[in-house]
């Protein structure tokens, strides 16, 4: 026979916070790993969620730097979030 456990709601409250709060310092950590980095075309268009035609064209607008080394294309995780601090738009609200 199954049992079922009632749960306060302030006790399911706390779980949810400290979840967010694993969550923020997740993200914070990874940000901290990926701020010196390197990354390849690929990678950044999986981070971005943007084709391949779209790096190009920023490449070309001179719009995101970049290094080329042989055939491969590699940006700096710092310089890609510059790029895209600068060309933030306030809320509509």
């Amino acid at each position: 026979m199954e049992q079922i456990y009632v749960i306060p709601q302030k006790e399911i409250y706390q779980i949810l916070e400290k979840l967010e709060g694993l969550q923020t310092s997740l993200q914070k950590k990874e940000e901290q790993q990926l701020h010196g980095r390197w990354l390849d075309n690929e990678q950044l268009m999986a981070l971005l969620k943007v084709s391949k035609r779209t790096l190009q064209n920023w490449r070309d607008c001179g719009l995101i730097t970049f290094s080329q080394v042989g055939h491969k294309i590699y940006y700096q995780y710092s310089e890609v979030e510059a790029m895209l601090q600068s060309r933030k738009n306030p809320s509509f609200r």
